[in-house]
């Protein structure tokens, strides 16, 4: 696959403040993401790296500055918006009372659905072979996770926003998915993501580091 697999895109976060009631979440996040690339959101605990991600990813809202998809601001290009991005949060997300192929099955669907062959062929490659008909319940958290990784291996949107998709994953799982998020990167795509790993084979990974707000607001 090529760098041309996906046509021109961009997300861009100018001076993004996000608060709740008297305390500023973010202050002053500028980002610009764009065709292959790699973006770690780094900083210290609690400085609120998941938050930006899901204000990157329009599930939360911001309250100054600017967020634009394609030039435009994100709120007016919500459905094309959408249609190009894939958010996996911190939690796995899988339903306990479906099997891991099931769970896949349904959030495949999301994406217009996908055969069999196809859905148990990721999950055998994320390391989950023998496993397709086992309830959710019954796996360990690293598994459940690569059930919801197993989506990577199947989408065809070019913006992905991984909330510390590396949890719970062993050293052979780690490399795998860098392999992954660099080839996405190589085909025009692009992964932002947060991460207590060094990701040292991404090579051109760019960090941006969050730092804590500089005041409280008034009550």
């Amino acid at each position: 696959m090529t760098a041309t697999s996906y046509a021109p895109f961009s997300l861009t976060a100018e001076a993004l403040v996000c608060q709740r009631h008297t305390q500023r979440l973010l202050q002053g996040v500028n980002l610009s993401v764009g065709n292959g690339d790699l973006v770690q959101v780094v900083g210290p605990n609690g400085v609120g790296k998941t938050t930006l991600l899901r204000v990157l990813a329009g599930l939360l809202p911001h309250d100054e500055g600017q967020l634009c998809w394609q030039g435009e601001p994100l709120s007016q290009q919500r459905l094309a918006f959408n249609q190009h991005l894939l958010f996996l949060g911190h939690l796995s997300g899988v339903k306990h009372e479906l099997t891991a192929l099931e769970n896949l099955d349904w959030l495949m669907q999301l994406e217009g659905g996908c055969d069999e062959p196809r859905l148990v062929e990721a999950l055998q490659r994320v390391g989950l072979a023998g496993y397709e008909d086992h309830l959710c319940q019954q796996l360990s958290a690293g598994q459940q996770r690569r059930v919801a990784l197993a989506r990577l291996l199947l989408t065809e949107r070019p913006l992905w926003i991984l909330d510390e998709p590396l949890t719970a994953i062993d050293q052979a799982g780690v490399q795998a998915l860098e392999q992954l998020f660099q080839l996405h990167a190589a085909r025009g795509g692009a992964v932002i993501l947060t991460s207590h790993h060094a990701l040292q084979s991404l090579t051109s990974l760019r960090q941006v580091e969050i730092m804590p707000p500089e005041d409280m607001l008034d009550v």
